[in-house]
């Protein structure tokens, strides 16, 4: 079964150390989708746009966050296989990305994962600003482990 909401929220915002500490936000948790925020102030580079790292953890984040509101967490656990990201122009405000899984998809890898021990996903996203620009775009390798 999936976590409770709030549950999910705050294993998000706050299980690892360096999210905690980035500022970054889980403004929606539902099964099968997710829209994450990473705030700019804290997470500025040298030049004032947001950080590459701040960036690629908004990117990696949602396959977790995923996993949280739409799988059961007693039965499975994720891993990420490879993640790339490719920077399209300077994030000079909050960047927000949201993240989606079908019913059908979840239930597909659900039952590849309890048959075969494991299941890979991509999530292909898009980084976007406050006015609806990409900023970067991601391409993740997931799996999903039978516990």
């Amino acid at each position: 079964m999936s976590l409770p909401v709030e549950i999910a929220r705050q294993l998000t915002e706050e299980q690892i150390a360096f999210v905690k500490r980035s500022g970054l936000k889980a403004e929606t948790l539902e099964p099968g989708f997710v829209r994450l925020r990473m705030p700019l102030q804290g997470n500025q580079n040298h030049i004032g746009s947001m950080y590459a790292g701040a960036l690629f953890t908004l990117a990696e984040i949602p396959g977790g966050a995923l996993f949280l509101t739409s799988f059961d967490v007693q039965r499975f656990y994720p891993i990420i296989k490879e993640m790339n990201l490719r920077f399209r122009r300077p994030a000079t405000g909050d960047i927000q990305v949201e993240a989606r899984l079908s019913a059908e998809e979840i239930t597909r890898l659900e039952e590849q994962a309890s048959q075969q021990g494991k299941a890979e996903y991509l999530l292909e996203l898009q980084l976007t600003d406050g006015n609806g620009e990409v900023v970067a775009e991601s391409r993740g390798h997931y799996q999903l482990r039978l516990r």
